[in-house]
């Protein structure tokens, strides 16, 4: 799968999260297609088939961002 560059994914996430805060949804047309396009690209640079795993799946490849461990077992 080819993965879209962090910078890409970043501008993405900024502009649906902001379309998000200002209520795209429920606002006019153009902003609701805006909002939708965006959350498709993001989809599918990410690899997932909706928003929510699409968003946890960008920041994950974002610089900066920290793995976390996530296994119920305890090593240490």
């Amino acid at each position: 799968m080819l993965m879209a560059h962090p910078a890409v994914l970043k501008d993405l996430v900024v502009q649906y999260e902001t379309l998000r805060a200002l209520h795209a949804e429920k606002g006019s047309l153009a902003a609701q297609r805006r909002m939708d396009d965006i959350a498709y690209t993001l989809c599918v640079s990410t690899g997932t088939r909706d928003i929510d795993a699409a968003l946890i799946a960008a920041r994950h490849r974002l610089p900066g961002a920290r793995p976390h461990d996530d296994s119920v077992l305890n090593t240490g």
